[in-house]
C-alpha cells in the first residue's frame, strides 16, 4: 500500500453509505430509549421516595398526635373495681395500676391529667373504689374524693403480741380472730423469713396499714410480714446481726424484750445493754414481761408464785433469751438490740409508769432504792 491508498475510497464505498445512516439511526433510537428509561426510572424513584416519606410523615403525625393526645376513655365508667395506691407511689406508678385494672385506657393519658392537677400530691395511700373504663379526668376526681376511699386504715402499736394484734385486726375488719389464728399457723404462704422458724410472733411489723376491704386474714398477715421483710432488707438486718455475732432471729427476740420492757424510746438502748451485760456474766434476766407473756397476761408486776412456773419463757428460772420473741418490736427496738448504749447497768425499774420514767443502776443497792420509788408510786396509784 502506498500513501495514496490511505486516502483512496474503499471498495464498495457507495454501497457502504446507507449502512452508516442505519447505524446512526439505531444509535439515535438507543439514546431516545435510554432517555425514556432514565426518565421512567427517575419518576419511579421519585414516586417511591414520596411514598416512603409520605407514609413516614403520616406515621410521624400519628405518633405525635398519640403523644400529645394519648388514648383515653370517655365518661364516668361502669362497674366497680378496688385499686390500691401504695404509700409513696408516684403519679406514674398510680397510672400504671389504673391502666392494669382497666380504670383508664392509657397510663399516659392519666399522667397528663395528674401533672395538670394542682391537688394531685394530696392523694392519700389506701384502697379506692373505682370504676372501669373511666376518663382520666373522672379517675383523678375519684382519687381526690375521700368518699371513694375503701377499706380500713389501722395502726398497730409497737410491742403488741400476736394474739393482741389479731384482736385489733378483727375489731377493725370483722374477720374472726379464729381466722387470723388459723392463717398464722399456715405459715408457708405468709412469706416469713427462714430464720423466723415458721412463727409469726415478732414478724408482724407494727405501723399504719391500709387494709384491703376484700382481703382475707391471710392477706392481712402477709401484708404485715412483707413490711417486716422490706424493713429487714432495706436496713441490712442480717448483715448487722452477723457483725454483732447474733443470728437475725435472736436480734428480733432481743428487740421484743427491749420493746416490752421499754418506756421512752431513749431508754431502749440502755435496756438492751442491761440484757447484754446480764447474759455476759450468766445472770438471769428475771423480766416480768417474759413471764407475763407465758401467762398471756398484762400487769405491772408478778407474784413470787408466778416466778416458780416451769415455762421456757420464765426468765426467773431459765438463763439467756427466751426461745422466741414475746412481742412484735418496732424499728427503734430492733436498732437498740443491734446497738446497745455503752454502760455497766445490770438493773432497771420503771419508777413512774404513768410518766414512763425508768431508772437504771449498776449495783443492787442502788436498784433497791429505785424499787422503793416504784413501791411508793404503787401506793399512790392503787389498782395498777
Amino acid at each position: 500500500m502506498n500513501d495514496l491508498d490511505l486516502f483512496s475510497e474503499p471498495q464498495g464505498g457507495r454501497q457502504g453509505r446507507p449502512a452508516g445512516r442505519r447505524d446512526q439511526r439505531r444509535l439515535r433510537n438507543r439514546r431516545k430509549s435510554s432517555r425514556r428509561n432514565g426518565r421512567a426510572a427517575l419518576f419511579f424513584a421519585l414516586a417511591f421516595l414520596v411514598a416512603i416519606f409520605g407514609t413516614a410523615g403520616v406515621l410521624g403525625y400519628a405518633m405525635l398526635d398519640n403523644r400529645l393526645h394519648p388514648p383515653d376513655y370517655d365518661g364516668a365508667g361502669t362497674g366497680s373495681v378496688t385499686v390500691q395506691v401504695k404509700d409513696g407511689a408516684s403519679g406514674t406508678a398510680i397510672a400504671a395500676v389504673l391502666e392494669e385494672h382497666d380504670v383508664v385506657k392509657s397510663a399516659r393519658a392519666f399522667v397528663k391529667v395528674w401533672n395538670a392537677e394542682t391537688r394531685s400530691s394530696s392523694v392519700q395511700p389506701g384502697f379506692y373504689q373505682m370504676r372501669t373504663k373511666m376518663s382520666s379526668k373522672e379517675a383523678m376526681a375519684l382519687l381526690l374524693d375521700p368518699k371513694s376511699r375503701a377499706g380500713n386504715q389501722i395502726t398497730i402499736p409497737e410491742g403488741r403480741r400476736a394474739y393482741e394484734t389479731y384482736k385489733l385486726l378483727s375489731d377493725k375488719t370483722g374477720i374472726p380472730v379464729e381466722d387470723f389464728e388459723a392463717a398464722a399457723k399456715d405459715t408457708g404462704d405468709l412469706g416469713l423469713p427462714e430464720y423466723a422458724g415458721g412463727k409469726v410472733e415478732g414478724y408482724l411489723f407494727p405501723g399504719r396499714y391500709n387494709l384491703d376491704p376484700n382481703g382475707s386474714a391471710s392477706d392481712i398477715l402477709k401484708q404485715m410480714v412483707a413490711r417486716f421483710v422490706q424493713y429487714a432488707e432495706s436496713t441490712g438486718l442480717e448483715g448487722k446481726a452477723e457483725e454483732a455475732n447474733l443470728d437475725p432471729a435472736k436480734v428480733v427476740t432481743l428487740a421484743s424484750l427491749v420493746q416490752a420492757e421499754g418506756g421512752k424510746p431513749s431508754d431502749l438502748p440502755k435496756i438492751s445493754r442491761v440484757i447484754y451485760n446480764r447474759i455476759k456474766i450468766g445472770m438471769k434476766l428475771q423480766f416480768d414481761t417474759t413471764l407475763l407473756y407465758a401467762l398471756k397476761d398484762r400487769r405491772l408486776a408478778v407474784t413470787v408464785a408466778d416466778t416458780k412456773i416451769d415455762h421456757p419463757y420464765n426468765t426467773y428460772m431459765h438463763e439467756g433469751l427466751t426461745p422466741g420473741p414475746i412481742s412484735n418490736p418496732g424499728e427503734d427496738a430492733i436498732e437498740a438490740a443491734l446497738n446497745p448504749e455503752e454502760g455497766e447497768w445490770l438493773y432497771f425499774v420503771a419508777t413512774d409508769p404513768t410518766n414512763k420514767i425508768t431508772k437504771f443502776a449498776e449495783s443492787y443497792e442502788e436498784h433497791a432504792k429505785n424499787e422503793r420509788e416504784f413501791e411508793e408510786w404503787q401506793a399512790r396509784n392503787p389498782g395498777n
